[in-house]
Order: structure tokens, then C-alpha cells, then sequence
């Protein structure tokens, strides 16, 4: 069997990179945009909410419950549809198609007006992201889509009215990553490789919280903000930022309305 070419690994980080500098000198106006939309909402006694299906769900979990991050990040779940932990895993791509999925969510969840939700797909073409932006949006809630916009230049939308998470967001963070997430070919390999999506768009999410946390700051707001539990007084911190925050973290408390 044939050694891989030596430099395949530096050919990932280097277009790994290569989309990170991208997005932070195309992207800062949106991630300024969404972060005062954050503060905002922590401002204004509002909650955040994060939501992704399948590959996407890992952003949207990486600032929940998080050290260095705002503890009033939740997590919207749609069973399921969150990661790859249902069997078969191909279920979760099926959900993503199901119309009226996103509205029973939302109609159980604590999500209300004023509040942000972070909608996260890479593609932005199924109709499970598209419909929880749409009724979102319908009940007063400020949307943020993290997606890829070239999706909407090279496929078609799953989604009846034709539209893309894009087309249905008050702000949009474009990951830049090509159609087919994929930064590496190789002629022993038949297929693409690499996937860079979740390294981009987790920094992404990352750099909005780390921008709010700032502003709510310079606004003399003291940012709710998580300790690493393996520090010593981490979990005192902590469990005194979950008390005075309780009735807006819902990852430590059944949904409250």
C-alpha cells in the first residue's frame, strides 16, 4: 500500500486557512451585527438560541454550556435531527425534509419574541432550517443564518416557496464553503475530501460570542459568561450565574414558557 502524499494534512489546514481569513475580512460587518443583536437580547432580559440539523447541530452546540461562553446560549433540539446519534443516521437528513416539523418545535418550545435564534445549515436548501427561520421570524424572534451562500447559486431549494435559509433571515453569516464541503481531491481517492465546514463555521459562531460579550461590556453590562469547570471556583461561578440567569437557560431546567 502507497504512503498518502506527505503534504495532504498541510493542504487541509492550509485551506482550512485559507476560508478562515476569508471569512474574517468579508464577514466582520455581519458578525458585529449579530453579536449587537445578542446583546441586545441579554440586554433587554431576552435569551439565544442555537439550532442546526445533523453535521450543522455541532456549531450550534459548541457555544452552548461552554467555558468562555455566555450562559444564556440554549440549545433548540429537534429529536432526531440533532448530530448523528439516531440510528439509522440517515433519519436526520429525512427530518430535514419534513414540512411542519419547525412549527411543532417552535410551538413547544421556550422560544418567544425578542429573542435570537441561530439558524445554522450549511447548504440553507432543506426545509427544516428554512421552515424554523420562516416561523420564527413570524412569532418576533430575530434570526441569524450561518450558511454558505453559493448553495443558493448552484443548487435547488428543497423548501416549497423555493427559498434558502438565506432568503429568510434578518442577518446572515456566509461560511463561504463550497458546494459539496470538500477542500482536498486526490486521484487515489474517488471521492472529495476534507470537510471544512464545521472548523469555519464554529469560529464563526465563536467570534459573534466573543463580540458580544464585549459590547454587553462596554455597555457596563457584566456578560454572563461560563467558567471552565476544571479550574478551581469554576463550578462556584458558575452555579451563581446559573441561579441569577434561571428562568433564561434552559439546559439545565425542562423548557419553561
Amino acid at each position: 500500500m502507497s504512503e498518502p502524499p506527505a503534504d495532504l494534512s498541510d493542504r487541509y489546514f492550509d485551506a482550512a486557512i485559507a476560508l478562515l481569513r476569508r471569512v474574517r475580512d468579508e464577514e466582520g460587518a455581519a458578525i458585529k451585527a449579530a453579536a449587537t443583536a445578542v446583546a441586545d437580547a441579554v440586554a433587554a432580559g431576552g435569551r439565544v438560541f442555537t439550532f442546526g440539523a445533523g453535521h450543522s447541530s455541532l456549531p450550534a452546540q459548541d457555544v452552548v454550556y461552554r467555558a468562555g461562553g455566555l450562559a444564556l446560549v440554549n440549545l433548540l433540539s429537534v429529536p432526531g435531527a440533532i448530530g448523528v446519534d439516531v440510528v439509522p443516521a440517515t433519519l436526520g437528513s429525512a427530518l430535514e425534509r419534513v414540512e411542519g416539523l419547525a412549527a411543532a418545535v417552535l410551538d413547544t418550545s421556550p422560544v418567544r419574541g425578542g429573542d435570537v435564534l441561530f439558524v445554522i445549515s450549511l447548504s440553507g436548501r432543506n426545509t427544516l432550517p428554512v421552515d424554523m427561520a420562516r416561523h420564527a421570524r413570524a412569532r418576533g424572534v430575530l434570526v441569524v443564518g450561518v450558511t454558505s451562500v453559493v448553495y443558493a447559486e448552484e443548487t435547488r431549494s428543497r423548501h416549497t416557496s423555493g427559498t434558502y435559509l438565506k432568503d429568510n433571515c434578518d442577518i446572515v453569516l456566509d461560511s463561504k464553503i463550497a458546494v459539496g464541503d470538500a477542500e482536498l481531491a486526490d486521484d487515489a481517492v474517488p471521492a472529495p475530501f476534507g470537510p471544512a465546514s464545521t472548523v469555519v463555521t464554529s469560529a464563526l459562531m465563536q467570534a459573534v460570542v466573543a463580540t458580544a460579550a464585549t459590547e454587553l461590556a462596554a455597555r457596563g453590562i457584566t456578560p454572563p459568561m461560563i467558567r471552565s469547570g476544571n479550574v478551581d471556583g469554576g463550578h462556584d461561578w458558575n452555579g451563581q450565574v446559573f441561579e441569577e440567569y434561571r428562568d433564561r437557560i434552559f439546559f439545565r431546567h425542562s423548557a419553561q414558557r
